[in-house]
């Protein structure tokens, strides 16, 4: 008998009926500096690739919306963020473990 390939099931979080998804999103984030540099120093500097946890509100051609508070009486979001999307370099659910 062969077995049974178990379906992966995901964190998420059902508000008003609409699951929405956990991942972890890694992405490049500005990086700024005002005092003096060399040209070497200046070639050095780079962008910071950053990581946020967050659920997936909705996403679009340009943009990634996100949150990660809600309220479990109604739909209502907080700590939300949007993205552009250029500045993503992965996206991973995260599985229940």
């Amino acid at each position: 008998m062969k077995k049974r390939k178990r379906k992966k099931r995901y964190k998420h979080a059902v508000i008003s009926k609409k699951k929405y998804y956990f991942y972890q999103i890694r992405w490049i984030d500005i990086t700024g500096d005002s005092a003096h540099a060399t040209a070497e120093e200046f070639d050095k500097f780079e962008a910071c690739v950053m990581l946020t946890q967050a659920y997936v509100y909705k996403k679009t051609k340009k943009f990634l919306y996100t949150f990660s508070t809600y309220d479990t009486k109604e739909e209502c979001f907080s700590d939300r963020n949007i993205f552009p999307i250029g500045c993503i370099i992965k996206m991973e659910k995260i599985p229940i473990s």
